[in-house]
């Protein structure tokens, strides 16, 4: 009798399991924990292949960080992701391998004429030149710098901006025939190849060596990257660059992308450039 007992309460049991069950897998609770699950595994599954990714440039391309990038792999893939995720042209590595596409030009140029664009009154930063331009976004920037650096009794002026492809080729040819083939390509970009066509490199003061010493100098070295701005040619880098240490080229890439240069790439602009490149164009 005890034994007939415990097995109905047993299979009254299991068939309140059973319509639990049921009633559990159509409802909202059971879908939405079922989407979390798939949706989990769907971002473990791609996490696992820009994993991949990540480790097959490195595998075939050597960077001085690629031991620190391989130790926090998921890490890394994030910060990139973040710097990323505003696809446009701040981020695209020209150097003397990777030109610009033929007739180059940015979308929208700001002529700086002295003048705030935004409010009309006078600028922060000072022009050495009238035929001077840049890109809205770096004007904006380099407005906010220059304003940051005059509370701190520093004057930034604008020496070079935005050059055409023609204006490029010339300073080039110009260069060759005054100092020579070899001296012009260790400072001076074939037309096609300068950052300068992108509209977001600046040449500060006298685009000397002196400029590393002058009060400009020392504060742009120790501040331009908390704006945004990232010192393209720097000391020592030469065999990495391809051009000699230029204290006075910057070259605005936001924020973001100068943490992560800092992070994970030495702080040097010309690696994380090519890594980027290399995570855009390979499958």
């Amino acid at each position: 009798m005890k034994i007939k007992v415990v097995l109905i309460i047993a299979f009254l049991l299991a068939l309140c399991f059973c319509l639990w069950a049921v009633v559990y897998k159509n409802s909202g609770e059971y879908k939405n924990n079922k989407l979390k699950e798939e949706q989990a595994e769907v971002a473990r599954l791609e996490m696992e292949a820009k994993k991949a990714k990540v480790q097959s440039i490195l595998s075939n391309y050597e960077f001085p960080s690629k031991t620190l990038i391989l130790a926090s792999t998921e890490d890394f893939i994030k910060d990139l992701e973040m710097v990323l995720s505003n696809e446009d042209e701040t981020l695209v590595l020209v150097d003397k391998k990777h030109p610009l596409p033929v007739g180059y030009v940015p979308p929208e140029l700001v002529k700086l004429d002295g003048n705030n664009p935004a409010t009309g009154i006078s600028a922060s930063y000072v022009i050495s030149r009238n035929d001077l331009s840049l890109t809205p976004e770096t004007e904006k920037i380099l407005e906010v710098m220059a304003s940051d650096a005059r509370e701190e009794g520093i004057t930034l002026v604008v020496s070079s901006t935005y050059r055409s492809y023609d204006y490029q080729k010339s300073i080039y040819e110009r260069n060759v025939r005054l100092y020579g083939q070899e001296v012009t390509d260790r400072e001076s970009a074939r037309a096609g190849h300068s950052q300068h066509q992108l509209g977001t490199a600046i040449d500060f003061g006298s685009i000397t060596d002196d400029f590393e010493y002058t009060k400009p100098g020392q504060w742009l070295f120790a501040n331009a990257k908390k704006y945004g701005f990232s010192l393209s040619f720097p000391k020592g880098m030469e065999p990495v660059t391809g051009y000699r240490y230029e204290c006075w080229h910057y070259r605005y890439i936001g924020v973001n992308a100068c943490n992560l240069q800092e992070k994970w790439f030495d702080d040097v602009q010309q690696y994380m450039l090519e890594f980027i490149n290399y995570w855009r164009t390979i499958e």
